[in-house]
């Protein structure tokens, strides 16, 4: 991993290469072993150091396979904090020039942080330094370049050695091309891409659609880490890496591919965020793995038979085996819905869990229960009526419809289709066909399973401005 720092007023005369070797890969668990720095004035080198670097936890083997460097050979060599003023010192007013900026600045960054000290340095990357004046090489990875160029190195991996390779590599560019306007260029990105993630360039974010749609960050591993819903995915997306804030660090230090769904439609972008952050459980979607809707409501029956409902928090043991009519954002909230069930219905308060005194319930009272509560009415009697109250309390909308909304192009519609009480899915259809029956829309459905923040989000949606429909 290479650091080459430039010399702020002679930009392209004094370097210092800087090579550091790490525990791993990761800013916040891993620690440097050794530093090389190599003063470089385009000719010769003029200065250099190097020095193990106690990390203060253990090596792993398989780091040791590639650098060489063991614990014993740190076990007495000096802590960050006692060389910390020597990299300060050499790099104060330079230029940091990096093969893959992010990993080495990163960790230098980190180590003084613990510190207590802000280490901050403008930034270049050499490898798209290469990638642009050495063009068509297999590969631009330190190893490949030393190999190409058959530049003479003693121990591969080994802080001095590799940036004295570094060394070599910038007479080579500096021979074959004059790069004093691209490495101009290129600071001046490297201002801004120090935020970025690595793997992820300004050029690809540039490259984003600015339109409505789903995003992905996914790490090393491909898995993904966050999802979010952009009404301009472009603009979104820069803003995760221009704030400062714990989660944007958390993201840059873990993202390094980013991916996007085009959805036209606001609302097609909200449900399919949702759907897409239940199915993939990102790390880092902690507000939205939290259930918008914690309480169901379950039916049951009684010892005497009687139809009965009950509010429960909904966990895995809670819910398990229970027949849940429906979930809500709070007991007030579920207990209102039950309350118009018990008037629509004229059903029972203590058998649907709204009195817990004993006796007859308040509605007995005004005549408006029939005596379930004290065994005045049969059960059978009074549970035909429990069940027709059922379909009222899972509908979730009064009307069967579809929402027409924007498609991806100018040339299509996004259909969203509500039925029998829920949201059932979106498709999208030609402008052109516009006029289709509902069957035929049906078929560009695809169809999800409905969940109550689907059904939350629609209901949402419909309540604000008036939206295109189509009822059936």
């Amino acid at each position: 991993m290479i650091l080459i720092i430039l010399q702020h007023h002679s930009p392209l005369k004094n370097y210092a290469i800087v090579d550091i070797e790490t525990t791993g890969g990761k800013t916040n668990r891993d620690r440097i072993t050794e530093i090389g720095i190599v003063i470089f004035d385009g000719e010769k080198v003029i200065d250099k150091y190097e020095t193990l670097i106690n990390p203060e936890r253990s090596i792993p083997p398989q780091i040791t396979q590639i650098t060489g460097i063991t614990d014993d050979m740190v076990s007495d060599a000096p802590k960050f904090y006692e060389v910390a003023k020597k990299i300060v010192e050499m790099t104060k007013g330079l230029i940091f020039v990096a093969h893959n900026v992010r990993f080495d600045y990163g960790f230098l960054k980190e180590e003084f942080k613990s510190l207590g000290f802000t280490f901050t340095r403008r930034q270049l990357c050499t490898v798209r330094l290469s990638r642009e004046k050495l063009p068509g090489l297999k590969s631009y990875s330190l190893g490949n370049i030393i190999k190409h160029f058959n530049i003479k190195v003693n121990s591969r991996h080994r802080a001095l050695d590799d940036a004295l390779a570094t060394a070599e590599l910038m007479k080579i560019i500096f021979t074959k091309t004059d790069p004093t306007e691209t490495i101009q260029m290129m600071i001046n990105r490297g201002i801004k891409e120090s935020k970025l993630p690595r793997g992820v360039t300004m050029d690809y974010l540039q490259k984003l659609p600015e339109s409505v749609g789903v995003y992905y960050f996914r790490n090393d591993y491909d898995v993904i880490v966050y999802i979010g819903k952009a009404i301009n995915i472009k603009k979104r997306v820069m803003q995760h890496f221009s704030k400062v804030s714990k989660k944007a660090e958390k993201l840059a230090r873990m993202v390094s591919q980013i991916d996007y769904v085009e959805t036209g439609s606001e609302l097609v972008a909200l449900l399919h965020e949702s759907s897409e952050i239940k199915a993939n459980k990102p790390e880092v979607n902690k507000a939205q793995k939290n259930s918008n809707y914690p309480y169901f409501v379950h039916q049951y029956y009684d010892k005497h038979g009687y139809a009965c409902c009950g509010i429960l928090k909904d966990t895995v043991k809670n819910a398990k085996g229970k027949d849940i009519i429906g979930y809500y954002k709070s007991i007030p909230s579920a207990k209102s819905h039950l309350n118009s069930a018990v008037h629509n219905f004229q059903l029972c308060q203590t058998k649907v869990g709204l009195n817990t005194n004993e006796g007859s319930c308040f509605y007995m009272g005004i005549g408006k229960c029939n005596g379930a509560c004290t065994g005045h009415e049969e059960a059978n009697e009074y549970n035909v009526r429990a069940q027709d109250s059922l379909h009222y309390l899972k509908k979730i909308f009064d009307k069967n419809i579809v929402i027409i909304e924007e498609g991806r192009s100018e040339d299509e519609s996004a259909v969203i289709l509500i039925e029998n009480g829920h949201y059932l899915g979106y498709g999208y259809i030609d402008k052109i066909d516009s006029k289709l029956g509902i069957e035929e829309i049906k078929e560009a459905i695809d169809l999800k399973k409905h969940n109550p923040e689907t059904n939350g989000i629609v209901r949402n949606y419909l309540n604000g401005e008036k939206r295109k429909t189509i009822s059936f």
